[in-house]
């Protein structure tokens, strides 16, 4: 009798132990004016940011025109997965980067920096983050792609101001923009190989070699090619100046 009152004495304590260490939820919820629904939308959007993050980095950086056109480049050279596809994304990824520092660096110290710190509100600091993005689409965009997507969308969502675009317009206005150079830049990179590729398909034709595959000859001209006019120097600084 004593020990099953003693176990259940334990059972007791232990209990009260256990319900005295689960902690409260506003203990969880850093303090403010928002209420518990307001803190959970707040983790909510966070999360969904942090999920889509590599679509935002594509949509409003220059990682776009530097993966089309150095897709171009290993098309024309006649190379199936050489560079691979980790090495031009990690390529595209460190020039976005070399060409976005001074974007990154405004919209950390003007509005990440200060929300992190807690002396800037949530709606504030999303205007100074996505100001130095606006800025660097609104100086790469095309006014007729820009005007497209404004003739596409509704009265509220029109440009009011031509130099401070709608976000909603921007980003795919940007984004078209950049596709269009891109493939502008693939074309430039790529005719020089289509010379090459008719130049030996002429002399392979001409000589009776009808059982030789061109390619087989033209690759090697066109990598000796492209190394000796140095071309991942002249195509990598065609790429950055671009964006001057």
């Amino acid at each position: 009798m004593k020990k099953t009152f003693l176990a259940a004495a334990l059972l007791i304590v232990s209990a009260m132990a256990a319900k005295a260490q689960v902690p409260d939820l506003n203990s969880l919820i850093p303090q403010g004016s928002g209420t518990v629904s307001s803190r959970i939308i707040q983790i909510v959007a966070l999360l969904t940011v942090l999920s889509v993050a590599p679509g935002l980095l594509v949509m409003v950086t220059s990682f776009t025109r530097f993966a089309v056109a150095l897709s171009f480049l290993r098309s024309g050279l006649g190379l199936q997965s050489t560079p691979a596809n980790l090495i031009l994304i990690s390529l595209s990824l460190f020039m976005t980067f070399y060409v976005m520092a001074p974007t990154f660096e405004r919209a950390w110290d003007d509005g990440v920096k200060p929300l992190m710190n807690n002396s800037m509100p949530e709606e504030e600091a999303f205007g100074k983050i996505t100001e130095p993005f606006r800025e660097f689409m609104m100086s790469q965009v095309r006014e007729k792609d820009l005007k497209l997507f404004e003739d596409l969308a509704r009265d509220n969502f029109k440009t009011k101001d031509q130099a401070k675009g709608e976000i909603r317009v921007l980003i795919p206005a940007f984004m078209i923009s950049e596709l269009r150079r891109g493939f502008e830049m693939g074309f430039l990179i790529a005719l020089p190989f289509l010379v090459i590729d008719m130049i030996v398909s002429t002399l392979t034709m001409s000589m009776g070699m009808m059982m030789l595959p061109p390619s087989v000859i033209a690759l090697p001209i066109k990598i000796l090619f492209f190394i000796l006019i140095d071309g991942w120097n002249l195509l990598i600084g065609s790429l950055v100046r671009s964006y001057a």
